[in-house]
């Protein structure tokens, strides 16, 4: 460039002979002649395109495939190498470079072009995403719901064990009192829990469980066209992101609450980001998109998929692949499930009978030893073979107490041990074991006993009767009592 500049000056400014610098610098007629036309080298300039005898009469054949490719999964589409084998085979006599800068060029220019959107305040876009984490030493992966507001670009995320119905109710939940109110329009993918069928381009059928979710937040609907990711580009972003920088390196968590809990910390965090090309940072951005939500709903949305069953001859309610135990007095009722995304509720009649913390792998049973109690002080012969007792691990107390009450009841022994343990279907394992410590320093502790150690004595003294509120029982006249035959039993000597 230096040289292009000197020459250029010295002829065009100086007025130097052209054949004075032809014959110092060697250069031909139309070298000069170009650098005198151009300020800068123009580079090599093509006039025409070069023939290619062998694989032009196959270029259109190579377009047709990879036009056909697109209609079968990408791990199932032809690679340059067999295209290069099928035309071969069609009587292609050319190499194989010629064929793969055709395929690459193809695809180049075949590649699509998307129209820049406009992000509206109130708008929002959902999806799915997966990624390792450590829970207690072991490596397993999760499922996280993200949700992001495209105007503003603040973002929630939140972990699960599965994608399903009441996972995406949850999100949502927890989404909507992070950002402090609702979207009024959400763009989703095509998933099983929100359509139940597509109808055409913009036509879905929407299934119940994410109709109740609309009908309690009353936000509109927007569902990508099929394998159309790309119309919810931010939170396809969002979820990249959350990917590569929540959680890289690994996160090590004891449980999903305390993951979820540093997800949280996370979002609120990323709040205070000011992205390129924003006036404002994300949480002032997210203050001014509340003005456009939808009010939170005063009732909460309960966040459970709700299933009509019976509890069976073992006194356990399936739900979900899984048995839940229930007291055995509801053995063969009809119970009502509740299942939330961390417990799962049976109820009888409107009452909440049983709970349980939610398991979320497959065919497991989850028992609690009290609801078989009334049942064991029937069938006592059960009590060491009982499968709902295998695992419940009571204080050491409570086993002295079994030995001390079979030594010296011997027969009825079991059953007044059994008597003891039902008293933990009315009050507290902690509370329990104190009476039974207290009651063990007693020749006998036998049920009685233990029970009396369980109320203090302002629960155990009567109460005071008043005649507030019961004027009408002024009016009754009570005679005194007479005592003349207990002071002649008295007076003769009887028992005192």
């Amino acid at each position: 460039m230096e040289q292009w500049e000197e020459i250029r000056r010295r002829v065009l400014v100086r007025g130097e002979s052209k054949r004075q610098i032809q014959r110092e610098t060697g250069m031909h007629w139309k070298t000069l002649t170009k650098i005198l036309s151009h300020s800068i080298p123009p580079g090599y300039r093509k006039k025409c395109t070069r023939p290619k005898p062998k694989l032009g009469p196959y270029l259109e054949r190579i377009a047709e495939i990879i036009e056909s490719d697109k209609a079968f999964p990408r791990k199932q589409r032809h690679t340059a190498k067999r295209i290069y084998e099928r035309l071969k085979e069609e009587g292609y006599t050319g190499g194989y470079t010629q064929v793969k800068g055709a395929v690459r060029e193809i695809k180049q220019y075949a590649r699509e072009v998307f129209m820049p959107l406009l992000h509206r305040p109130g708008d929002a876009q959902v999806d799915y995403g997966h990624a390792l984490v450590k829970e207690n030493g072991v490596l397993c992966k999760v499922v996280f719901f993200a949700m992001s507001l495209p105007y503003s670009d603040a973002l929630f995320v939140m972990a699960f064990e599965r994608e399903c119905t009441e996972t995406f109710w949850e999100g949502h939940v927890r989404a909507f009192e992070f950002f402090g109110g609702v979207p009024r329009r959400i763009t989703y993918d095509n998933t099983k829990i929100t359509v139940a069928k597509i109808l055409g381009a913009h036509s879905r059928r929407l299934t119940a469980g994410f109709l109740q979710l609309k009908s309690h937040y009353l936000f509109d609907h927007h569902f990508c066209q099929v394998r159309r990711a790309n119309e919810k580009g931010v939170v396809e972003s969002t979820v990249k992101y959350t990917r590569l920088n929540f959680f890289v390196p690994v996160p090590q968590v004891h449980s999903l609450e305390e993951l979820n809990a540093y997800l949280l910390t996370r979002c609120q965090e990323d709040l205070s980001r000011h992205l390129r090309g924003q006036k404002a940072p994300k949480r002032q951005l997210l203050e001014e998109e509340r003005s456009a939500f939808l009010p939170l709903s005063e009732v909460p949305f309960d966040a459970c998929r709700k299933v009509s069953t019976a509890a069976n001859t073992l006194s356990l309610v399936r739900f979900d692949s899984n048995d839940y135990s229930v007291p055995v007095r509801y053995a063969h009722r009809p119970v009502v499930v509740k299942g939330y995304v961390d417990r799962v509720a049976m109820c009888h009649k409107g009452e909440i009978v049983a709970t349980h913390r939610r398991i979320w792998d497959k065919e497991k049973v989850s028992y609690e030893p009290v609801h078989y109690l009334a049942l064991l002080e029937r069938k006592p012969g059960a009590l060491d073979h009982a499968r709902p007792l295998e695992e419940w691990n009571l204080p050491a107390c409570f086993t002295i107490l079994r030995r001390r009450l079979e030594d010296e009841l011997e027969g009825r022994g079991t059953r007044e041990f059994i008597a003891v343990l039902r008293l933990l279907e009315t009050h507290s394992l902690s509370r329990v074991r104190i009476a039974v410590e207290q009651a063990l320093r007693f020749r006998r502790p036998v049920r009685d006993v233990v029970a009396q150690f369980l109320f203090s004595r302002e629960e155990w003294r009567a109460p005071t009767f008043r005649l507030e509120g019961r004027e009408h029982l002024r009016l009754v006249k009570v005679a005194r009592p007479d005592l003349s035959a207990y002071q002649h039993l008295i007076g003769q000597g009887g028992p005192r």
